[in-house]
């Protein structure tokens, strides 16, 4: 543990159990050890000294009272999904889990929310809504993740071009400060000028500020049936090429997602299920929500003619409805069959959606250079490209001397074409070197300065963001 942190004592433990009960607060090393990670490639476990589990807002008040009195580490964890290092406790310290926050608060149906405590599945909170014929849009990859860890991250997924990421879906934030005090931001309603926007701040802070116990999420009505359409290409940069002209059409797709061959024989070998039109290089998959099939027959031929035109080889509707959701279940197992393949890290940098072609032919020419195999693809509707550089026909001491070197380079080429380095997954500690070295140094000291107004102790999360 940092000098700067004062040691937990037996005291602080009795302390804890009368907050939070003996049950919910564990020192035991197999527990511990559970804790000690997130799903981020290579990461160094580190276990918590103690993990409590609260169920209501007003223990988790009193306990970061303490801890901020006694100045102890308080690291806030999810599901445990992530990809960065977010939620793994650097400095030991106190790891508050909200798998016991688990609940559905309400659906208000007449002002189109529902409010959830921060432990709820993204999954229970789509399922939820569905009966009431409402429908939450947020559809990441993982939907085991926990909508307090979304926020955390403002993670986005395949939906992002038509409803956005999870900051345009989150109205209002119940958090506990690092002091102890309870806020409550923004409200049921969609807009606001009334002082700073708090809950914006918060989305995507990290758990680096304040911990989020509740969320006001923002619903729309059910859509109708989503449609598929492949498009395969025997060009990544043709099937690149033709996105903008896809998305000025008048119709919003819900999705444009790009991808190399590569990536779906992975999906077929590491998950054992066939997907069609392999023979290909390189595809472009479009979903879209419409009522009627006049306009979806409408829409998918404009897209067929505007693919055709940039030399794609076909444009395939899948003929049922099964058919079309082997697809996009095949999209989303991309992380997972990696994941099994190979050594390999993740980057998912961000540019304007004008600027992916350049930046997907310079990061794989700079791969190439380094002889190291880079599997791409993305979220090409909001210019959110992930690029896994592999172990693969390399030897390994070899790929892990290199690949720093790679990835400070990928992110130098994504900033300079006006993007960042991170899309969705967060910063943690696992890319904060690399912030540091791309932001500009009067961003990054702002904030910096408003981590320290909301945390002056230091003790919310330490080591992600910033050192």
């Amino acid at each position: 543990m940092s000098s700067k942190f004062v040691k937990i004592t037996d005291q602080t433990i009795k302390e804890l159990v009368d907050i939070f009960g003996r049950e919910n607060v564990s020192t035991q090393k197999n527990e511990l050890e559970a804790y000690s990670h997130d799903e981020m490639p290579f990461a160094t476990p580190h276990n918590p000294q103690i993990v409590v589990k609260p169920d209501n807002v007003k223990s988790i008040a009193r306990f970061m009272c303490l801890a901020n009195k006694k100045k102890i580490p308080v690291t806030p964890r999810g599901a445990g999904t992530g990809l960065s290092g977010g939620c793994v406790p650097l400095f030991g310290g106190i790891l508050i889990s909200f798998e016991r926050m688990n609940k559905i608060l309400e659906i208000d149906k007449k002002n189109s929310v529902e409010v959830v405590e921060a432990g709820v599945t993204l999954s229970d909170i789509c399922n939820s809504v569905v009966e009431q014929g409402l429908y939450y849009p947020v559809h990441i990859g993982e939907m085991t993740s926990t909508i307090g860890g979304i926020i955390s991250t403002n993670a986005g997924g395949m939906n992002a071009v038509k409803y956005g990421v999870t900051r345009h879906n989150v109205l209002g934030l119940e958090a506990v400060m690092p002091n102890g005090e309870t806020i409550k931001t923004g409200g049921r309603f969609a807009k606001c000028s009334t002082g700073y926007d708090i809950t914006q701040l918060l989305i995507g802070s990290e758990g680096t500020l304040a911990i989020i116990t509740k969320a006001i999420l923002k619903l729309t009505t059910k859509p109708g049936k989503k449609n598929v359409l492949l498009a395969p290409f025997m060009q990544l940069e043709n099937a690149l090429d033709a996105i903008p002209e896809i998305l000025d059409l008048e119709m919003i797709p819900t999705g444009v997602e790009f991808m190399e061959r590569s990536i779906l024989e992975l999906v077929e070998k590491y998950q054992k299920i066939k997907i069609p039109y392999l023979q290909h290089q390189a595809y472009l998959m479009i979903t879209i929500e419409e009522e009627s099939d006049d306009q979806t027959c409408d829409y998918f031929a404009k897209v067929e003619e505007i693919c055709r035109r940039y030399e794609a080889v076909d444009a395939v509707i899948p003929g049922s409805g099964k058919a079309q959701r082997k697809l996009i279940d095949a999209r989303e197992q991309f992380y997972h069959a990696i994941k099994q393949h190979s050594p390999m890290v993740v980057i998912d940098v961000v540019v304007p959606r004008s600027a992916i072609k350049e930046f997907v032919i310079r990061a794989k020419a700079k791969s190439a250079e380094m002889q190291i195999p880079l599997i791409v693809y993305g979220h090409a509707g909001d210019g959110n490209v992930h690029l896994h550089p592999c172990c693969e026909n390399i030897a390994r001491s070899e790929w892990i001397r290199k690949i720093p070197h790679l990835v400070s380079e990928i992110y130098k080429i994504g900033t300079s074409l006006g993007g960042a380095i991170s899309g969705e997954h967060g910063i943690g500690y696992d890319k904060k070197v690399y912030f540091q070295n791309e932001a500009e140094t009067p961003l990054y000291n702002a904030m910096k300065a408003i981590k320290k107004a909301f945390d002056p102790n230091g003790i919310l999360n330490p080591g992600k963001l910033f050192d």
